[in-house]
């Protein structure tokens, strides 16, 4: 039996995720309404840099990005990294007329649908995804919307 376990990091930046518990428990709560198993998930903030670097080592692209999901995922246990640009985040909720933290939620959502077994490289994967993180950012409520 194994402890089940959520983290929050940040990395080349000053960020604190507000609301840790409430966030940490919409999360367990997503992944069990999938019939997952919570193993491990760690959230790291950085800067555009630092995601940039990532993005160039690992995925080969060299673009700026808002997140990168790293899924180490084995069987029905849910286990992953999910790096998330501060930086894009703010950028994106100005572009998207959202606000800071309705648009880190959806970032922070759509990491873990990826650990979820869901992809969004084609149009018609974008739009299921898209639907997914609607559904789960429901289940989150508008109390933290307000809070964070």
């Amino acid at each position: 039996m194994h402890t089940a376990t959520i983290s929050y990091y940040a990395e080349n930046i000053s960020f604190r995720l507000k609301n840790k518990k409430i966030i940490s428990d919409w999360i367990k709560k997503v992944i069990l309404f999938e019939k997952r198993e919570l193993q491990s998930v760690s959230f790291v903030f950085c800067n555009d840099e630092y995601l940039l670097k990532l993005n160039q080592i690992y995925l080969k692209h060299q673009t700026l990005t808002d997140i990168i999901t790293f899924d180490y995922n084995e069987d029905n246990n849910i286990a992953g990294d999910i790096f998330i640009s501060i930086e894009r985040v703010k950028e994106n909720a100005i572009i998207f007329g959202n606000t800071f933290s309705d648009e880190l939620h959806r970032v922070m959502i759509h990491g873990i649908i990826h650990l979820l077994g869901y992809k969004d490289k084609k149009s018609s994967e974008r739009l299921a995804m898209r639907a997914k993180e609607d559904v789960c950012l429901s289940m989150l409520g508008k109390v933290v919307s307000r809070e964070t």
